[in-house]
């Protein structure tokens, strides 16, 4: 709702801006003199809260700053003696202390006067009243008793209240009753009942008050009523007779209407213009009736016109002359209908047609000061002069006064007055301060220096140039860039100086300069115009229909200005956009998920700028499956026939394809649902075919492009009458499944196929061969029969006809069938076969006597099998009836095969022929089993392989080849070498070094050389031949070389430590300093020694060891010590003079303790130390 409320308050405050540049009213700058202005005051009826202190407002200003008084009821008030008046700083508000006092003793007529020395502004009359809730009077309300159907009214008459209180009906639960055409409250409060009914009976009808300004509520005694029936007012009239009112006067039957209120056939009202015009017709009848309104000369006015109290109550707002007339209630029900005129006369307090204007006049000026009231009736006008009657002021020659204005001419200086026009009638009255500020004042130009006006192309350009100066400056507008004035159709300027471009454009956007000159002077001022361009919807959403729980996308691509900041807002149905992470608002879009029924509506997208905006709106329509159809109904009802008609549901925004006709067989399958026929989804009926013997049930359901609605509700059941049977069965079929029988199947009647109760089948049968009978059999509830002992393989003819208790089907038409095969007698003759080469061999042999096959025959099998023990496996090859013979493919060469020959029809295989055996010729054999090289050398390599696995002959021999790569993959000669059929390795000499080869292997029979296997390696190159490399490692003169080199690094290491230790001593302390700060040998950082001491004691012979970083010396902490190799010890020496230690040997150790030096002295600082 934020969202909204700021778009409407960006139009608001661009309409009243481009107002506000026209309208501006000419103002005195503060800094000038002149006369008062009240510029704030309380209302003329000021109702007060008895509880609260009184404030009356009353502001104002001038130059000087006026100073203020009041008066009382027509006298000063001394608000000086009155210590409970305070009177606010720089102001004449009031503000009185009522606490311990009452409100009454400061009612009355207030009235403000401003005042400085140019003249003096008066308030208006401000009535200050106490509020009031007086309490309800203490009454004895009766129970009342009404006849069920009269009228009835309970009277509230609440106590007169300031301001007037608001009624309303409650119960003892302090629950509003409830209100409807028949009972409602009238504007006074009471509560009327058309008619009365037993259900009104409640003895908590109980009116109360509420007087707004002390937020009391006063409660009327509650109110008890008793609606009887006539008989039951006869049983209890005695009981009742003495102390209950019983409202019998108007009839308790139906009758035609009559008012209540108001009374007669007309009355008239009487309403102030502007205030709301209320007319209340309120009807009493039975039935109940309803009431309508009309305006006899003309229409009602639309937009200010309101029904309230369930139409009892015509409001019409803001009233007008134009609404005077006659208006007419009408209240009818089905027993007639009574009419109403009321004649509403408009009156008017005064009010302003022009209101007087404030006056600023340069000395010898010529000026008007004009009042313009109107009312009904026409108000009176008198003037004052700084308060005091014009009649009673200095009389001044300048000064003339007519009716509703005073004319100024040649004014001179200190004529300054604040003139006050009083405009009254009975209905109240007006009063309007204006002063006359005699001033000689030069140009000067309000509006800010240099201010910036962005406006949208082709949109108005307003430029302020707000001016102050007396005489009144003449305003001239310049561009930079152009020497004439401004004017012409594009330009326009008002009375104020603002300038107007009907229709800004690019080229208009620059400085603009406005100049004020009068008698005394000259001003200017610099404004800058920048015309934007204007914000656009470039792809507006789209209408949008989606299904249910389906997604939805509107895209809101918009083009703006780019120096303006646009905000892009979406609205549903003119509201806010639900709470819901459904709804995702990226950057030009708006996507909604799982779209629900509550999404319909219109999406619009508002693209804002501070300048501008554009709108776009698309309407979602949700798609969901059709609401099934209703109201099913049968007509035209015949013995095989029904016309179905049905009313469709909603299509939800989808149309309806097609409509399904379904029914259910009561009868023979209760609670099946069967389609029966489909109609186009413009129809809504449907003509069906029925069949007889049915108890028919119908629905339907609608298809859309969503899908199925739900089912209708089932139609009323039909019921068709017992017919015999109008079909056979189908897919009849007979064959025999055993050698001596004949099974005959069918595809059984369905219930609606079978027309009648006590359906069977008759079933019939004979041979065809010879003249035989027909044999039949009645059988019921199955959908096949077998004939038992028949001949094997023989034909039938064979049928199967419907019936039941009314008659039987057509004859069907016979169909054919054998009766059941056996397996054949003999195997096929004259079997023979004919080698074509190594793996393919020819088998043939003679048809079998048909008498043999004892069936239909389906072909013959060629079983054959490789006579090896290690291979069991029979093959089976199979060929049709009609040949004699077939090819055996895939054979094994150089192998012994066995075979024969079996025929076979529908039941199986009969006995095989004599087996018979072949050999296959040699071919040519299978690859190497393996390949692999072995032993390689700088040379030479052995080719290692397996004989093949399939030799398919005898092995004459191997065949080798083989040949180079180089490092692009080109190959080389290849040479090729012959090899036994008893080797299975091969040593090959003089190949290349540190060189690719590839070899082929391939295994030879009579037949040729079988496929080949291939393999690659590489002639390895880490060994040499001492002939043709020499290592240059082991030559004297190298080794000798790179002793001298050791040697002479040796030499210089030890140099430089000569050098840099020369002179000095091993860096510790004595002995007795070990426990020392040890912060005074640091390490060096450069090379990890300790640095030497700074003392200038000589240097003492060698006593302690190196103090650790704790400053504690623990002989057990490490075996580096040189305590033991002090005085008195028994220190080792080499033979270079060092000791006999491990200093070499504790780096690693005293690095991982942390507690010592980095370091260890090397031996040849251990050396010079004690030189």
């Amino acid at each position: 709702m934020e969202s909204i409320l700021q778009c409407v308050l960006h139009v608001s405050i661009t309409v009243l801006l481009l107002l506000g540049h026209m309208i501006t009213a000419l103002e005195v700058p503060l800094d000038l003199p002149q006369p008062p202005t009240i510029t704030h005051q309380s209302p003329k009826d000021y109702i007060v809260d008895p509880r609260e202190n009184i404030v009356v407002h009353c502001e104002a200003k001038g130059k000087p700053h006026p100073s203020f008084s009041w008066t009382r009821n027509g006298t000063h008030f001394d608000i000086d003696k009155d210590p409970k008046v305070m009177k606010k700083a720089g102001a004449g508000t009031l503000v009185i202390d009522i606490s311990g006092e009452k409100a009454e003793a400061y009612e009355g007529v207030y009235q403000c006067t401003a005042r400085n020395e140019h003249g003096a502004a008066v308030s208006n009359n401000i009535v200050i009243r106490q509020s009031r809730s007086p309490l309800w009077a203490k009454e004895r309300i009766e129970p009342i008793v009404a006849q069920e159907g009269v009228s009835l009214v309970l009277q509230c008459r609440p106590p007169a209240g300031l301001p007037p209180p608001i009624i309303f009906w409650m119960d003892n639960n302090f629950l509003r009753l409830p209100q409807n055409s028949r009972v409602s409250q009238a504007l006074n409060g009471d509560l009327y009942f058309s008619n009365v009914r037993a259900e009104d009976t409640r003895s908590d009808y109980i009116c109360y008050a509420r007087f707004p300004h002390t937020q009391t509520i006063q409660q009327k005694q509650p109110i008890t009523v008793r609606v009887l029936n006539v008989d039951a007012i006869n049983e209890t009239m005695a009981a009742f007779l003495n102390d209950t009112d019983f409202f019998s006067d108007s009839p308790s039957g139906e009758r035609r209407p009559t008012f209540l209120v108001p009374s007669g056939a007309s009355s008239s009202a009487m309403v102030l213009r502007g205030d709301v015009l209320q007319l209340e017709c309120i009807a009493e009848g039975l039935p109940t009736p309803e009431i309508s309104w009309r305006k006899d000369s003309g229409d009602l006015p639309m937009n200010r016109t309101t029904l309230h109290n369930f139409q009892k109550t015509l409001m019409i707002s803001d009233v007008t002359e134009a609404d005077a007339g006659d208006y007419r209630c009408m209240a009818s029900n089905s027993q007639g209908a009574v009419y109403h005129i009321i004649t509403v006369t408009v009156k008017a307090a005064p009010y302003w047609i022009r209101t007087p204007k404030n006056l600023i006049l340069a000395p010898k000026e010529n000026g008007v000061l004009s009042c313009l009231p109107s009312g009904n009736p026409k108000p009176t006008i008198s003037w004052s002069m700084n308060g005091i009657p014009i009649e009673n002021s200095p009389r001044d020659p300048s000064r003339k006064v007519e009716e509703d204005s005073i004319i100024f001419s040649d004014v001179q200086p200190g004529s300054s007055a604040v003139y006050q026009c009083n405009t009254s009638n009975e209905f109240g009255y007006l009063l309007a301060n204006a002063f006359v500020n005699v001033l000689a004042e030069p140009p000067r130009v309000l509006t800010r220096p240099n201010k910036v006006y962005p406006v949208i192309t082709n949109g108005p350009a307003l430029l302020d140039c707000a001016t102050f100066g007396s005489p009144i400056p003449k305003i001239t507008w310049f561009k930079e860039g152009q020497n004439s004035v401004l004017d012409g159709d594009d330009y326009e300027q008002h009375k104020n100086g603002t300038l107007e471009i009907h229709t800004a454009q690019k080229a208009d956007s620059g400085k603009y300069t406005c100049v004020a000159m009068n008698s005394l002077g000259k001003k200017e001022n610099h404004v800058y115009l920048e015309v934007k361009e204007p914000t656009r919807i470039l792809k507006q959403p789209e209408y949008k229909v989606v299904q249910r729980n389906g997604n939805v996308l509107f895209e809101c691509k918009v083009k703006h200005d780019p120096s303006l900041i646009p905000t892009m807002t979406w609205l549903k149905n003119d509201g806010e956009l639900p709470d819901d992470e459904r709804f995702v608002v990226d950057m030009d879009s708006l996507t909604i998920y799982n779209v629900t029924e509550g999404d319909e509506g219109t999406y619009t997208c508002i693209m804002n700028t501070t300048l501008d905006q554009d709108t776009a709106s698309a309407k979602l329509t949700l798609m969901d499956q059709p609401d099934p159809p209703t109201d099913l109904e049968m007509t035209e009802l015949q013995a095989r026939s029904v016309q179905l008609t049905w009313v469709p549901g909603s299509d939800n925004n989808s149309p309806i394809q097609r409509f399904i006709i379904q029914y259910e067989d009561v009868l023979h399958q209760q609670g099946v649902w069967h389609n029966l026929t489909e109609v186009p989804g413009t129809k809504t009926t449907a003509h069906l075919e029925l069949s007889p013997y049915v108890l028919y049930t119908f629905r339907v359901l609608a298809v859309n492009e969503v899908g199925f609605s739900q089912p209708s509700y089932p139609s009323a059941r039909y019921q068709t009458e017992p017919a015999v049977p109008e079909e056979n069965p189908s897919e009849v079929d007979a064959a025999g499944n055993e050698h001596d029988n004949l099974v005959i199947s069918w595809k059984a009647l369905t219930s609606l196929q079978s027309n009648g109760p006590g359906l069977q089948y008759k079933v019939s049968w004979r041979q065809t061969d010879g003249d035989k009978d027909w044999e039949s059999v009645s059988v019921a509830n199955v959908s096949k029969y077998v004939v038992s002992g028949t001949p094997t393989y023989v034909k039938y003819e064979v049928k199967v006809q419907a019936v039941n208790d009314y008659g039987s089907a057509p004859e069907p038409n016979a169909i054919r069938g054998f009766s059941g095969e056996d397996l054949p007698m003999a195997p096929p003759e004259a079997v023979q076969v004919l080698v074509e080469n190594s793996t393919l061999a020819e088998v043939q042999w003679d048809p079998i006597n048909p008498q043999m096959v004892r069936g239909w025959l389906k072909g013959y099998k060629v079983y054959y099998w490789k006579e090896d023990p290690q291979i069991e496996e029979q093959k089976v090859l199979t060929f049709g009836r009609n040949k004699t013979q077939g090819k055996l493919a895939g054979l094994q060469p150089y192998s012994l095969y066995t075979f024969n020959v079996r025929a076979f029809n529908g039941k199986g295989e009969g006995p095989p022929s004599p087996n018979q055996q072949f050999n296959t010729p040699e071919g040519v054999p299978g690859p190497p089993a393996s390949l692999r090289i072995t032993n390689p050398s700088l040379d030479s390599l052995t080719v290692e392989w397996g004989p093949p696995v399939e030799l398919n002959g005898q092995l004459t021999g191997y065949t080798l080849r083989y040949q180079p790569i180089n490092s692009t993959n080109e190959l080389g000669p290849l040479e090729e070498v012959s090899l036994p059929a008893n080797k299975t390795s091969c040593t090959l000499h003089s190949l290349k070094y540190s060189t690719r080869y590839k070899f082929y292997l391939n295994a030879n029979t009579v037949k040729g050389a079988g496929p080949a296997v291939t393999e690659e390696t590489v002639i390895i190159m880490d060994e040499v031949i001492p002939s043709q490399q020499v290592d240059i490692a082991t030559q004297g003169w190298f080794i000798g070389l790179m002793c001298a080199i050791a040697l002479l690094i040796l030499v210089l290491l030890i140099a430089c430590f000569i050098k840099r230790n020369k002179g000095g001593k091993y860096p510790v302390k004595e002995k007795e300093d070990a426990h020392a700060d040890p912060e005074i040998q640091p390490m060096k950082d450069d090379d990890g020694t300790f640095g030497e001491y700074s003392d200038t004691e000589d240097h003492k012979p060698l006593k302690g060891s190196r103090t650790p970083s704790n400053g504690t010396v623990k002989k057990d902490d490490s075996d580096d010590s040189l305590v033991d190799y002090g005085e008195g010890g028994e220190g080792q020496f080499n033979e270079d003079g060092s000791f006999i230690g491990q200093y070499s040997g504790k780096k690693e150790r005293d690095t991982a303790e942390g507690n010592e030096s980095s370091e260890a002295p090397s031996p040849v600082n251990a050396m010079n130390s004690f030189v």
